[in-house]
């Protein structure tokens, strides 16, 4: 690997992979992406559960730059979506940039040299921008449990499934209900001798428009652009009435969520289980979850529902924090993410030799969700408040990706050799984001999400529209940085240095 590149990007996911594109069609040619697992996919390819798929439409997730029209289903699983995005990047030509098994330890930025100094598996590089686009669906969220390094059985994460184990005619307990656990829930329950689902937070769970694609509508799409760009359209107007019901909880919301409940009764006949099933909060409050077969897989013979958490683990017991007990043969953790406490944040160190996590104390913070003040020449794809309940992370990456390319080959034109947000800049973006959402359906109830940082504030979610979002992330506008201008001498020498005046967002 070369000892200095101008730009470095983490990560080889979907923002990765957008970013060293784009970057790349802009004329920055010396990019490398660095990738601590052995292909592309970020979260896809980590992620490899029974009936691991998406819950945005096809058509609505992939590169805007990259449009496929053989996609099986309404909404893809998860192999189709790894061979999208590595077909993607290969045919990119990013395979010449892309250096797998290379692990970052460190960042660290330099004033002097007004570069970023990597730690990596394979020694130290520098760079002279970094883009870290690690992604919050990056490393599972492994809970603290009293006693479960002690369990004699299997455990895992949902997220490194385990495909050496087999659970037919096993005792399986799973803890956690969220978007994993409601695809690979119904799957398992096929096999397993008995499912012991621990549930300390009921979740609303709405039926999924999803079919098999016919060959016939294929062969349109590949031969009629026009028909696949109206049903994109239409797809994509779906989605944002569903945005809007965040934004205007009453009565949007609340209709929504008598689809739901109708839904359930549907579902679940059994008036107990039904009880237990029922959340107590506003549709919206936590993630919504679709799946035309969770609950009717609850409802079978071999599966007891524990509304309650998991207080700890003795032996081979799983003892809910309601006194409930399951002996089980293995335990799977259906626990997330660290979505607000990405780890790349432990890793990047910015001016004032702090790290991005020191920074943020348990609320994460950035400019457009892209740029934190302090931390110069150094960009953050899938960061905070850009969360969507109605939309697709591929509409995310891209807009962030083309702020993120104008600014530095904007430096590159005009010889900048450090872009740092204005603290201004950042505070004004933060304080509009957190003010809009007031009274939406993210924040408006109160419920246990990961939408909520350490501190209780909304870090994650997007207040407004994904067209407002492209409009308004995709932006770079030099006034809301501090910029420092070197006149250089075969790019060493310090010889002049400007800052433009800061001014709010």
């Amino acid at each position: 690997m070369s000892t200095h590149h101008e730009v470095v990007v983490i990560g080889a996911g979907i923002s990765g992979i957008a970013a060293a594109i784009k970057l790349r069609e802009a004329g920055v040619e010396d990019v490398v992406i660095l990738e601590k697992a052995d292909t592309y996919g970020g979260t896809w390819r980590a992620n490899t559960y029974p009936g691991c798929a998406c819950d945005v439409p096809s058509n609505l997730y992939s590169f805007s730059f990259a449009p496929n029209s053989d996609w099986s289903r309404v909404y893809g699983n998860q192999p189709e979506i790894l061979a999208y995005i590595d077909g993607v990047a290969r045919d990119r030509g990013l395979e010449d940039i892309t250096r797998f098994g290379v692990e970052v330890f460190g960042a660290t930025w330099d004033a002097d040299s007004a570069t970023w100094h990597l730690d990596t598996s394979e020694g130290e590089a520098t760079a002279r921008f970094l883009v870290a686009a690690a992604g919050p669906w990056n490393e599972p969220n492994i809970p603290d449990l009293p006693g479960l390094e002690g369990f004699p059985g299997e455990v895992w994460h949902s997220a490194r499934w385990n495909h050496d184990v087999d659970l037919d005619g096993k005792r399986v307990a799973v803890i956690g209900t969220g978007a994993s656990a409601v695809q690979f829930v119904p799957r398992i329950q096929k096999r397993v001798a008995a499912l012991h689902l621990f549930q300390r937070t009921a979740h609303w769970v709405l039926p999924k428009v999803d079919h098999p694609v016919p060959d016939a509508e294929k062969w349109v799409k590949r031969n009629v652009p026009l028909f696949e760009k109206a049903l994109g359209a239409v797809e994509y107007a779906a989605m944002e009435t569903v945005g809007v019901a965040f934004h205007r909880p009453k009565p949007l919301m609340h209709g929504l969520q008598k689809i739901g409940e109708a839904y359930l009764r549907a579902a679940v006949r059994d008036k107990e289980l039904r009880a237990k099933l029922t959340p107590d909060y506003l549709l919206g409050c936590k993630r919504i979850l679709f799946s035309n077969n969770y609950l009717q897989s609850l409802t079978k013979p071999n599966v007891e529902v524990h509304a309650t958490g998991v207080e700890r683990v003795e032996g081979a017991r799983v003892i809910g924090a309601d006194g409930s007990t399951a002996e089980v043969d293995a335990i799977i953790l259906g626990t997330g993410f660290h979505i607000l406490d990405m780890p790349v944040a432990d890793l990047i160190r910015g001016a004032d030799g702090r790290t991005l996590a020191e920074h943020w104390a348990g609320s994460p913070e950035a400019y457009q969700g892209t740029s934190v003040t302090g931390f110069p020449n150094a960009f953050v794809v899938l960061g905070p408040s850009l969360g969507t309940g109605h939309g697709s992370a591929f509409a995310v990456a891209e807009s962030q990706v083309a702020m993120i390319t104008e600014a530095i080959t904007t430096a590159r034109a005009e010889g900048w050799a450090k872009l740092d947000v204005s603290p201004r800049a950042q505070a004004a973006y933060v304080e509009d984001v957190q003010a809009a959402l007031t009274g939406t359906a993210y924040s408006g109830a109160s419920c246990h999400s990961y939408f909520i940082d350490a501190n209780g504030r909304n870090s994650f979610s997007w207040p407004w529209s994904t067209g407002e979002l492209v409009r308004r992330i995709s932006r770079f506008d030099p006034a809301d940085f501090e910029i420092t201008v070197h006149e250089t001498e075969h790019k060493t020498e310090h010889k002049t240095e400007h800052k433009t005046e800061e001014v709010s967002a």
